[in-house]
């Protein structure tokens, strides 16, 4: 019985084994220095399959796809998550996935994925290492303004007391200009009209408000 089995398997041909088979290789890391990644998924497929897909996902569990390529004989069509701007291209033995406007966040592992979809059987490729895609981001450095050797706040202190000051004393010197221009006029109206008598005639008999009396009209006229 044992032998008859180990007749039949000499018999099965070593090429079915392995026909339908798909190997993929990736470079283990790739730095972004531009916010653009250029991903080269590298297969090798040796079955008869005539429509294939090709898949990128993103995590170590692959969560998420980030985008798919599907080729035929006659067509290729694409799609990409609305998360990722990506775009996949057939070429020969690869499939190569260009990524751009990438964000620090996106920086994970990247799986390639490549699938016989017809004729059957099914085939895809065992899950590969990965590559990592590190999303570098530079900041422009702000240029801090010299600070002066005196701090703002006494600055805007004394600025204060100046602008206070300086408004009391315009203050002030209008209101002393206003009275004193008030006096002028009431003293230009009200002017003492009473005559004034020369320091001699104070002694003589006469109200100081009578006006002095001119004798001479009293003399009599001599030729």
């Amino acid at each position: 019985m044992l032998l008859g089995i180990l007749v039949v398997l000499c018999f099965i041909p070593t090429a079915d084994v392995t026909e339908n088979k798909i190997l993929v290789a990736q470079s283990p890391l790739l730095t972004v220095v531009n916010k653009t990644a250029t991903l080269v998924c590298n297969y090798t497929y040796n079955g008869t399959g005539k429509e294939f897909r090709a898949s990128l996902h993103k995590g170590t569990d692959s969560a998420v796809e980030v985008c798919f390529i599907s080729w035929n004989m006659t067509k290729t069509s694409t799609n990409s998550n609305k998360e990722f701007n990506c775009q996949g291209i057939h070429d020969k033995d690869k499939v190569i996935f260009y990524l751009w406007n990438m964000s620090a966040s996106q920086t994970d592992i990247y799986f390639c994925k490549i699938e016989a979809m017809y004729p059957p059987p099914y085939v895809y490729n065992e899950k590969s290492n990965g590559t990592v895609i590190h999303v570098k981001v530079f900041f422009v450095p702000f240029l801090k303004e010299p600070q002066s050797a005196i701090p703002l706040w006494i600055m805007v202190a004394v600025t204060g007391v100046l602008a206070f000051y300086s408004m009391l004393i315009t203050t002030v010197f209008i209101n002393y200009w206003q009275k004193s221009k008030k006096n002028m006029y009431h003293q230009s109206d009200y002017m003492n009209m009473t005559p004034r008598h020369p320091p001699y005639q104070k002694n003589k008999g006469y109200p100081s408000y009578a006006p002095t009396r001119d004798y001479t009209a009293y003399r009599s006229w001599q030729p």
